[in-house]
């Protein structure tokens, strides 16, 4: 009787949950996080930090339920509208790839928290660990940078050096490459006009190319950490965890022109290899 009570009293609390939707298409979700979607009373998709291969149609499609796109301004400047009720109803966020895999998604758990709204978690796979399709073992992975598109008034390299530093304790990078969604001009944020450009999805062959661009500019400039060069291993991989992932592996100067096709896509810098890695990486190599 009393497990009764127990398991009727915890049906009975509404939880802000937050559920992780793996890399490929809607079926990457895991069984729980289905579950959670289906009896949740508003389901929010986070829309900026990452996408999956298939629409807002095919996800209520499979869940069965309507689906709300959260975009940047939502998640950042009105979360309290997603929390809104999320002590009377379950509310849900779906995030692609893992929760955690994005700093914004802390912030709203620490948010809930300091409202006193109660939440769960329903991990899943995310680039932070599906890069081991590679052959690159993680723990031999050094610190994440991010690569984001340059303007022309705009051209931030500090990212580089976070790479030299890695490749100086023999670790690997992983380049997270920039994603633009519902951005806004320079002019029209300027002008306060809500008017947004086309989604921007950076390649590998983009990042290699500003990559290629920071290293002629330090060239022959002393520093810490082993320096770039263009005929560098480096590792790229577009669409992981999908039927059509790619993977390659060839020089800086190389990948700044291959095409790996739709988004989305990252960048690796090798370290130190252990021999089962560099067999690995080899099973990727570009022909000749």
């Amino acid at each position: 009787t009393k497990l009764i009570l127990l398991d009727s009293l915890l049906q009975e609390i509404k939880m802000l949950y937050f559920i992780g939707l793996g890399l490929g298409d809607a079926k990457d979700i895991t069984v729980r996080g289905l579950e959670l979607v289906k009896k949740c009373d508003r389901v929010y998709l986070e829309h900026y930090t990452s996408i999956l291969t298939c629409g807002k149609e095919e996800l209520e499609q499979f869940y069965g339920r309507e689906v709300i796109l959260a975009d940047r301004e939502l998640v950042e400047q009105g979360a309290d509208s997603i929390m809104e009720g999320a002590k009377e109803k379950d509310i849900a966020l779906l995030v692609v790839g893992d929760p955690f895999g994005a700093t914004t998604h802390s912030d709203l758990v620490l948010r809930a928290r300091e409202q006193g709204i109660p939440h769960g978690v329903v991990h899943n796979a995310s680039i932070m660990n599906a890069i081991a399709c590679t052959g690159l073992q993680l723990y031999n992975f050094g610190e994440t940078v991010s690569i984001p598109f340059w303007t022309e008034n705009w051209r931030p390299d500090s990212f580089y050096q976070k790479i030299l530093k890695n490749r100086e304790s023999g670790f690997h990078t992983l380049c997270l490459l920039d994603i633009k969604v519902k951005e806004q001009s320079e002019e029209n944020l300027i002008r306060g006009k809500k008017i947004y450009e086309p989604p921007r999805f950076m390649t590998t062959a983009q990042a290699a190319q500003q990559l290629l661009e920071i290293v002629e500019k330090n060239s022959g400039i002393p520093g810490s950490g082993i320096p770039l060069k263009p005929d560098s291993k480096v590792v790229c991989v577009a669409r992981v965890g999908t039927e059509t992932q790619k993977i390659l592996t060839c020089t800086l100067h190389q990948a700044a022109k291959e095409d790996l096709g739709e988004p989305l896509h990252s960048l690796v810098i090798p370290g130190e290899l252990h021999y089962l890695e560099n067999d690995a990486l080899e099973l990727w190599k570009i022909s000749s």
